[in-house]
């Protein structure tokens, strides 16, 4: 009898340190049982671009958005973050003004789906380098007043979930192990403003621009798309994913100036673009990863493209740690209340 109790005992204290059942393939193994806790480095953006015509250089505005540091743990569908954008990440932003922003992203990566949703409100822009409309004695031309919004939604189906794991990548709670892809299907749907209290082109250089005397553009883009994404695996550990998927666009673009406005439908190819690059293991894992988005929109006044541009780059770095008896009970307690 005390062998028993002290052999169930020893269980007891044992189990916060013992593997947790998690899937397993010939592909990746899940960890959704393990906490991952993770270090980050982010920046994220969101910028437009007004071409002009052949021979004249691309008006590029851009946010002077933070690199911001911080951390997160997740717990299957819970996750927590904090992050702050620290001074010594970010020397020189006198320079480029100020920008005011909210900028929601989200990436969800689920067995068979890929979810991506946007909300991002920006104010405050510049322009880089001389002879980008800027005076020919500061670097940077800046527009505190400009505003760019843009808001979407995009869906596509994954039809290789089975072998081929977005989560391994971008999430960490998974660790692909050999090489493989998945064709894409699905669609998305965008809603964009760029505006500005004058005119958005430079009047320095409002000669070159059929875009001159606009002062706002607004579009809404939607469509089906498709793509493909792969992960080669090396040795098990190091790896490198690519994805692009590319929609055929329907869209709605309206230009206004002070007193007119002109509306144009056609046809706007979009794309969606996502690398990383890194080491995992059953405990450890450190990726570098990029996520672009493209939205092109053609004018009817101007003839001209506007390309509002938004994504995120990120280093991380993550562990997956097994909770102990009490800490699972409490996470478990909480996603049992979750709707």
């Amino acid at each position: 009898m005390l062998k028993r109790k002290l052999l169930n005992i020893a269980c007891l204290l044992a189990l916060p340190f013992a593997a947790l059942p998690q899937a397993k393939n010939d592909y990746y193994e899940t960890f959704d049982n393990y906490l991952t806790g993770r270090i980050y480095l982010s920046k994220k953006y969101t910028s437009v671009a007004l071409e002009g015509p052949e021979g004249t250089q691309t008006l590029r505005y851009r946010p002077n958005s933070l690199t911001t540091m911080g951390v997160n743990a997740s717990y299957q569908s819970l996750s927590l973050t904090l992050g702050s954008g620290f001074g010594f990440l970010n020397p020189n932003q006198e320079e480029k003004g100020k920008t005011r922003s909210f900028d929601f992203q989200t990436h969800l990566y689920t067995r068979n789906w890929v979810t991506d949703i946007y909300g991002q409100f920006y104010r405050g822009y510049y322009l880089k380098d001389i002879g980008s409309g800027g005076p020919s004695d500061r670097i940077y031309y800046l527009r505190p007043d400009v505003k760019v919004n843009m808001a979407g939604l995009s869906v596509y189906r994954l039809f290789n979930g089975e072998q081929f794991s977005y989560r391994a990548a971008y999430l960490q709670n998974e660790w692909q192990k050999k090489s493989a892809g998945s064709f894409l299907a699905g669609a998305e749907v965008y809603m964009g403003r760029v505006k500005g209290d004058s005119a958005l082109v430079p009047s320095e250089v409002s000669s070159f621009y059929p875009q001159a005397n606009i002062r706002r553009m607004r579009m809404i883009e939607l469509g089906p798309g498709a793509g493909y994404a792969y992960t080669f695996v090396w040795n098990q550990h190091l790896f490198a994913t690519g994805s692009a998927t590319i929609n055929g666009d329907i869209s709605f673009v309206k230009e206004e100036t002070g007193d007119n406005a002109a509306n144009r439908v056609s046809f706007s190819p979009n794309a969606t673009l996502r690398a990383v690059a890194g080491y995992n293991s059953e405990r450890w894992a450190l990726t570098i990863s990029w996520l672009h988005h493209s939205a092109n929109a053609r004018g009817r006044s101007s003839n001209q493209d506007y390309r509002i541009k938004t994504g995120d780059f990120k280093i991380t770095l993550a562990h997956r740690f097994i909770p102990g008896r009490n800490l699972k009970r409490d996470l478990d307690s909480v996603i049992d209340l979750l709707p």
